[in-house]
């Protein structure tokens, strides 16, 4: 009889739990706030936003006031809006050298450096040439410059940004091995793909790469394997000369500020109000690169402000009708240098990390076709939380009823995009974590990525689900389970 009672009292407590749940208040997500706020976040003044630049900065204070005026309170470090981190970039200078016997290479006109590192080399050529896996694998590499003629095989072509990427790829097939095989450095002749890439990468490889505290904020000691492109013109002379290759790669390191604006609307529970469903959106784009048409100004309105803007709108909702967890907002700085911001949050966030009960990521969110949505993680083996991905779903099928997109959660997807936003890092610290997103298009990571060129239907729908989902989450008596795994992986 007493069991009885128990299951009757349970059942009555959790019915009146959900009694009190309200509906999500929908209508105070608008079209007109969404169009204003976007058109202000990815307008020419911010120049793109490109991390650790005063353009970042300035946005960040825009985000904050923007923040302020939608009911959240501060949430960062010190009572701000603000939690700054040191930003680390290691960039090749003019003063490297590359030169095979007499022959002197002219920087980045006729040699590309493609290795961020500081080493010098002073070794004889191997040429391997367009050498079968079995044959690569055979050589004897140690202390030689080993030159390679680029091929595309291998490398799949159905990805974005294709031309941008490919040195990457050609680099990625044999690097690390002859760097595992004691080769002294890595000497890749373009094909043709490489030479219309060139002009492409120039700028990448100028750029160099970018760390925080803890990760890559120093160059690597010992100093990774010399890597370099040259143009086709030289196969010939490389196939045939005896010489050796001199070469010298002098890296410089910088330090600059970037931030994370975060801020919160404080749930209504007494207990509950004490966790957070953390929303996520990262607020840098790429600045002022080379020019398509007469536009060099990468506005990066998909790519992030409309998770950006869908933040704030997400704000305004739950200002105007708490839940009874807290919501927590997280504008990421330096996601397109490596989801660093997210990386610094997720290791250094400002409330208990255990009282994070999700995160809720979206990245590019208003474009494509306006019926279909991605949603990140939520099959294996890149879920780790069945429990948050059937709230997701279930926001879905009450909401905007997009029909999902399974394909780019797959793991043998060729832009393996799950790796590349910001719910990754929490992911990596068991946090349950999935990713929103209406996936690529073509003017993807280029000027043409404006406001003018987002759905601005599209972008309300997938507002209104992370919405929902947080909505549910903020308010459902257990938190989600996670599938526990170890970190880094």
């Amino acid at each position: 009889m007493k069991k009885k009672l128990f299951l009757l009292f349970s059942l009555s407590c959790n019915v009146i739990f959900s009694q009190t749940i309200k509906k999500p208040l929908v209508g105070a997500i608008t079209l007109k706030d969404l169009k204003i706020d976007m058109y202000q976040m990815a307008g020419d003044h911010f120049n793109g936003r490109e991390a650790g630049t005063l353009d970042e900065l300035k946005v960040s204070m825009w985000l904050a006031e923007k923040a302020k005026e939608a009911g959240m309170s501060p949430a960062g470090d010190d009572g701000t809006f603000f939690q700054f981190f040191d930003l680390y970039r290691h960039q090749v200078t003019n003063y490297s050298k590359f030169k095979i016997g007499q022959k002197d290479f002219k920087l980045w006109n006729e040699v590309l450096i493609a290795e961020t590192t500081t080493n010098k080399v002073d070794a004889p050529l191997l040429f391997l040439g367009n050498v079968s896996v079995e044959d690569f694998r055979k050589a004897d590499v140690k202390g030689k410059a080993v030159v390679i003629l680029a091929s595309k095989d291998g490398i799949a072509d159905n990805i974005s940004l294709f031309e941008r990427r490919y040195p990457g790829f050609v680099k990625q097939k044999y690097y690390e091995d002859l760097a595992y095989r004691g080769a002294a450095a890595l000497i890749i002749v373009a094909d043709e793909l490489g030479e219309k890439s060139w002009s492409e990468v120039e700028p990448q490889m100028k750029r160099g790469v970018y760390g925080i505290e803890g990760y890559r904020d120093k160059m690597p000691v010992p100093p990774r394997m010399p890597a370099f492109w040259v143009h086709n013109n030289q196969l010939e002379f490389l196939k045939n000369t005896k010489e050796r290759l001199t070469a010298e790669v002098i890296s410089e390191t910088y330090k600059y500020p970037s931030v994370n604006v975060v801020g919160k609307v404080e749930g209504t529970d007494a207990k509950l109000k004490n966790e957070y469903v953390l929303f996520s959106g990262h607020q840098d784009h790429d600045g002022v690169r080379q020019k398509y048409g007469q536009d060099s100004i990468y506005n990066g309105a998909d790519d992030n402000a409309s998770t950006c803007v869908a933040m704030l709108a997400i704000a305004r909702a739950y200002k105007k009708q708490p839940a009874k967890r807290s919501a927590l907002f997280v504008f990421h700085g330096s996601e397109e240098r490596g989801l660093l911001g997210s990386s610094w949050y997720a290791s250094n966030p400002t409330v208990p990390e255990k009282d994070i009960i999700a995160v809720l990521n979206g990245d590019m969110i208003g474009r494509n076709d306006i019926n279909q949505a991605a949603l990140l993680g939520s099959s294996d083996p890149h879920q780790n939380s069945p429990d948050l991905v059937a709230v997701a779903k279930k926001a879905n099928d009450e909401g905007p009823k997009f029909e999902l997109d399974k394909l780019w959660d797959r793991p043998e997807h060729p832009e393996f995009f799950y790796f590349r936003s910001d719910h990754l890092p929490y992911a990596r610290k068991n946090i349950p974590a999935v990713f929103f997103t209406s996936v690529l298009h073509s003017q993807y990571h280029t000027p043409m990525d404006e406001s003018e060129n987002i759905d601005f239907a599209k972008l309300h729908k997938m507002t209104d689900w992370m919405y929902r989902t947080g909505w549910i989450l903020s308010n459902q008596a257990e938190r989600p389970k996670v599938i526990l795994q170890k970190e880094g992986k």
